[in-house]
C-alpha cells in the first residue's frame, strides 16, 4: 500500500513531459496531413486543368471565333507554371524535416508568377460568365456542350462550363488558406515558421493584388468604351443626377482655381500624361505626313505618259513610254499596296489604340474633382455615404491603373511608331533599287549615260542658257520686221487688225524686203517651223536643234 502510494507522485510528475510529447505529436502529425493535403489536391487541380484545356477545349472548336480565347483565357500559362509547382513540391517529400521550410521557400519563389497569370484569368472570368449565359439562352448549342463536358469531367454535373471555369480562382484563394493550416501545426521555435509566415502573407497579398487589378480593369472598360453619340442622344442623357454632380464638380473646380481649397498634386501622374500626349503627338503628326505622302503619290501614279501617243517612232521615246508602263504597272503599283498594308494600316490601329486612355486620362479629371470632395467632407463629418465612398474608390483604382499601365503603353507605342517608321524607309529603299534596277537597261541607251550628275548638270544649264537667249534673240529681231498694225473701214466703222508676238506663227503676207532684212539680220532662213513631234532623226532647221536637251554634238 505505501509502495503504491510512493509511485503516485512520480507518475503524476512525468505526464506533463508525455502530454507535451502527444501534443508534438499530434502538432507534426496535422502538419504532415496539412502537407499531404497540399501536394494531393494541386495534382488533382493540375490534372483538371489539363482536361480543360485537352479534351473539352478540343471538342468546343465549332463554338464561334474568340470564344474559346475568352472561356480558357491563359489557361495553358497556368498549367506551366502550376506543373514546375506541382514537381517542386514533390521534391520537398524527400526531406521530411524541412519539408515545410522548403514549402514555404517555394511558395516565395512562385509568388510573383502566381500573380501575373492568375491576375490576367480572374479578370477575363466576367466575360467567359457572359458566355456561358448566352450559351444557355440556346438549347441545342447547351446540350451539345453539356454532352461533352459530362463525357470529360462527370462531376461537373449540371453546371457544365461553370463548375470548370472558376476552378482556377478557388485554387489560388486556397493556397494561403493551407498555408495557414501548416503555419497552425508548426512550432513557433521552429525554422519552418517565419518562412511559412511570410509565404502566407505573400499569397495573401497575391490575392488582394488580383482584386485590385481585376477593379482596374472593370474601371478601364466602363471608361474606354468611344461611343458616337448624336446632339439627341446626348441631350436624351441628361438627367438631375448628371447634372448635380457636373455642378458640382464645377464648383469644386471654381473653388481651386480661386484658391480656396487646395488642388491634389500628383507629379508622377503628370509626368506620364505629358509623355503620353507627346506620344499622341508624334502619331498624329506622323498620319498627317503618310496622308499627305500617299495622296501625292496617287497624283503622281495619275499621271501616265506612256498611254499618249507622242507619234515618235523608235529610239528614247520609245524606250521611255516601256519604262514608264513597266514601273507604273509594276513597282509603283507593289509599293502602293505595300505602303498601305505595311504602313497606312498599322499607324491607324495605333491611332485607334490611343483613344482608351486618352478617355481614361479626361475621365481622371472628373473623377479627381469628386476625390477632393470626398477627402474635405472625411475631413469635417468624418463619415461619407455608400456613393461617395464609391466615387473615392473609383478615382483610386483609376489611378492606380493609368500610373501602372502608361510607361508600358508609352514604350509599346514608340515602339510601334519606331517600327513603321523603319518600314517606311524599306519601302523606300526597295522601290528605288527596284525602279533604277528596271531602268538600268534604258539608261544605257540615252546619250549621255555615262556622264556624271555634276557634268550632266553643268551641261544642262549651259544647253538651257543657249537655247534661251536664242529664242529671246529671235524675239526681238522678229518683233522689228513686223508690219505696223491696219486699220480697215467695216460696215462704216474702223477695227484694228493685230500680229500675235508668237514665235510659231508668222504673218500671212510680207514685203520681200522684209525677208531680206530679217534674213540679213539675223542669219537664219525664215521658213514654216517643224513639227514637233516628228522623227528626231529628220535634218532640222538650225535654229530647231539647239532648243533639243539632248543635243547630239559631242561634249567638250
Amino acid at each position: 500500500m505505501a509502495d503504491s502510494e510512493a509511485e503516485e507522485p512520480s507518475c503524476r510528475s512525468e505526464s506533463p513531459e508525455v502530454e507535451g510529447r502527444s501534443a508534438e505529436d499530434r502538432s507534426l502529425l496535422h502538419q504532415r496531413l496539412a502537407i499531404r493535403e497540399l501536394i494531393d489536391t494541386e495534382f488533382s487541380y493540375l490534372h483538371m486543368l489539363r482536361l480543360c484545356a485537352s479534351d473539352i477545349r478540343s471538342h468546343l472548336q465549332q463554338l464561334p471565333p474568340g470564344d474559346l480565347d475568352v472561356l480558357f483565357s491563359n489557361i495553358d500559362d497556368i498549367i506551366q507554371v502550376s506543373s514546375r509547382f506541382l514537381q517542386g513540391l514533390q521534391e520537398t517529400a524527400c526531406k521530411e524535416e524541412e519539408q515545410a521550410y522548403l514549402i514555404g521557400n517555394l511558395f516565395l519563389e512562385f509568388q510573383e508568377e502566381f500573380e501575373q497569370v492568375y491576375k490576367v484569368y480572374c479578370a477575363n472570368y466576367d466575360q467567359a460568365l457572359l458566355l456561358v449565359k448566352a450559351y444557355r439562352e440556346e438549347p441545342e448549342l447547351q446540350k451539345m456542350i453539356q454532352s461533352i463536358i459530362e463525357a470529360a469531367v462527370p462531376q461537373a454535373g449540371p453546371s457544365g462550363l461553370s463548375f470548370l471555369l472558376v476552378i482556377p480562382l478557388q485554387r489560388i484563394t486556397k493556397y494561403p488558406l493551407l498555408l495557414q493550416k501548416i503555419l497552425e501545426n508548426t512550432p513557433m521555435d521552429a525554422s519552418a515558421h517565419p518562412v511559412l509566415q511570410r509565404a502566407t502573407s505573400a499569397l495573401q497579398d497575391v490575392n488582394s493584388n488580383i482584386n485590385e487589378y481585376k477593379m482596374r480593369k472593370e474601371v478601364a472598360l466602363k471608361y474606354t468604351k468611344v461611343e458616337q453619340l448624336s446632339l439627341r442622344e446626348r441631350l436624351a442623357r441628361i438627367n438631375t443626377h448628371t447634372l448635380s454632380k457636373k455642378t458640382t464638380r464645377l464648383s469644386q473646380l471654381l473653388k481651386q482655381e480661386a484658391g480656396l481649397v487646395p488642388r491634389t498634386e500628383d507629379k508622377e501622374f503628370d509626368d506620364l500624361e505629358e509623355r503620353f500626349q507627346w506620344v499622341s503627338l508624334c502619331v498624329t503628326e506622323l498620319k498627317s505626313n503618310v496622308t499627305a505622302y500617299m495622296d501625292n503619290l496617287e497624283a503622281f501614279l495619275s499621271f501616265r505618259p506612256h498611254e499618249r501617243s507622242l507619234d515618235i517612232p523608235g529610239g528614247p521615246a520609245e524606250q521611255y513610254c516601256s519604262l514608264a508602263r513597266d514601273l507604273q504597272l509594276g513597282a509603283f503599283l507593289h509599293f502602293k499596296q505595300r505602303l498601305k498594308g505595311l504602313v497606312w494600316q498599322p499607324l491607324c490601329s495605333l491611332a485607334r489604340a490611343l483613344a482608351g486612355p486618352q478617355n481614361l486620362i479626361k475621365k481622371r479629371l472628373d473623377k479627381v474633382l469628386d476625390f477632393e470632395r470626398v477627402e474635405e467632407k472625411l475631413l469635417d463629418v468624418g463619415s461619407v455615404t455608400y456613393e461617395e465612398q464609391a466615387a473615392r474608390h473609383t478615382y483610386q483604382a483609376l489611378n492606380s491603373l493609368l500610373v501602372a499601365e502608361l510607361p508600358r503603353f508609352n514604350q509599346l507605342v514608340m515602339q510601334w511608331l519606331s517600327h513603321i517608321l523603319c518600314t517606311l524607309v524599306v519601302l523606300q529603299k526597295d522601290l528605288a533599287d527596284q525602279v533604277l534596277r528596271r531602268a538600268e537597261s534604258s539608261m544605257v541607251q540615252l546619250p549621255h549615260h555615262h556622264v556624271s550628275e555634276p557634268d550632266f548638270q553643268k551641261l544642262l544649264e549651259g544647253t538651257l542658257g543657249q537655247t534661251s537667249s536664242q529664242l529671246r534673240l529671235f524675239q526681238e529681231n522678229f518683233e522689228k520686221v513686223l508690219p505696223p498694225p491696219t486699220t480697215q473701214v467695216i460696215g462704216g466703222t474702223y477695227q484694228q487688225e493685230n500680229f500675235s508676238h508668237t514665235t510659231t506663227s508668222f504673218p500671212a503676207r510680207r514685203s520681200p524686203g522684209a525677208r531680206q532684212t530679217y534674213r540679213k539680220t539675223t542669219g537664219i532662213q525664215l521658213q514654216s517651223p517643224p513639227n514637233p513631234l516628228s522623227p528626231l532623226s529628220q535634218p532640222q532647221p538650225r535654229w530647231w536643234q539647239h532648243t533639243l536637251l539632248w543635243p547630239e554634238a559631242p561634249m567638250n
